[in-house]
């Protein structure tokens, strides 16, 4: 069947008139009409109920229009990237990533992205509600925990890993001889299940000690997090991609720093997630590379640097 009647459907579909799609395409509603009873008498089922004020789709034609539209948009791009071989990717690609990644780690990484696929441009969708990648049309996002529903693919961009700190003239005011020290004093705490009530520890030899935490402080963004470390308020769990820099600078140290930290696994990392598609678009295949290469970069340079304050810690 021809691709361009497909499209015609789909436009018809979503727009409920033969007369909007000609007007559109420049075309005689006519035309439109003979594209659509062509469809119909191949699949020999009717796709459209008509009458005078109204066209809606039939049950068969609800199905026909949920199949057929992926194929079109996969058939679309494929076109594109055949005909831009020689130039690199081509389109938009829009890119979900919470608030306190994005610009700790993301926006950073933009002039970089730029100069390698100059012909791509990316929007950049920086939020920390959840999203439906179909729904809200996400070619690729970047979470901080692999949970993610069926309909999408997970694969790992870089291992993160938490540490507990604070600034500097609080920890001189407040000795942490053990991790088990944070139940007896008010801590930050982040709002998210499993971060705001208890936080994990594991030492050199593997034992895990778990601490039951509280405090009055709660907050739902990382960045607000970290300048309340830094403003003296308490200690915070952070992850190594926000505070290497203050950590470096002596900003902000290390509470523990012969133990490991987390709040729900010790298997921390960074996943790209996209779609779930039999045709990976270029776009997304190139993203997720660069990425990679990326962010392994910077969180060696945050390993060293956390690695470098340590003797700091208490």
């Amino acid at each position: 069947m021809d691709i361009e009647a497909l499209r015609v459907f789909a436009d018809v579909a979503h727009s409920g008139s033969f007369s909007a799609v000609a007007r559109a395409r420049r075309v005689e509603p006519s035309s439109v009409s003979r594209v659509i009873a062509t469809i119909e008498a191949e699949l020999g089922e009717r796709l459209f109920q008509r009458t005078t004020r109204k066209l809606t789709l039939t049950e068969a034609g609800t199905l026909y229009l949920a199949r057929i539209e992926p194929l079109v948009a996969q058939l679309d791009e494929a076109a594109g990237e055949a005909r831009a071989m020689g130039r690199g990717p081509v389109g938009t690609l829009r890119l979900s990533v919470s608030v306190a990644f994005g610009v700790a780690r993301i926006v950073p990484l933009l002039g970089a992205f730029r100069a390698r696929f100059p012909a791509l441009t990316i929007e950049l969708l920086m939020s920390d509600a959840q999203v439906d990648l179909v729904r809200d049309g996400i070619d690729l996002a970047i979470r901080l925990a692999p949970g993610v529903d069926a309909n999408v693919v997970v694969t790992r961009l870089a291992d993160t890993r938490y540490h507990v700190v604070a600034s500097a003239a609080w920890l001189a005011a407040h000795p942490l001889a053990t991790p088990a020290a944070l139940g007896d004093i008010p801590v930050l705490r982040f709002t998210l299940p499993g971060y705001r009530d208890r936080w994990l520890f594991r030492d050199l030899a593997g034992g895990i000690v778990t601490v039951p935490v509280g405090g009055q402080i709660l907050m739902s963004n990382a960045l607000g997090l970290r300048d309340a470390a830094l403003a003296g308020l308490g200690p915070a769990l952070l992850a190594d991609w926000m505070i290497e820099r203050d950590l470096a600078e002596g900003l902000l140290v290390d509470c523990f720093p012969d133990w490991r930290a987390t709040a729900t696994d010790f298997d921390t990392g960074a996943w790209a997630i996209y779609p779930s598609r039999s045709f990976l678009p270029n776009k997304v295949r190139v993203t997720i590379d660069f990425l990679r290469e990326a962010m392994a970069g910077q969180l060696d340079q945050a390993g060293r640097a956390i690695a470098g304050s340590s003797g700091s810690g208490a």
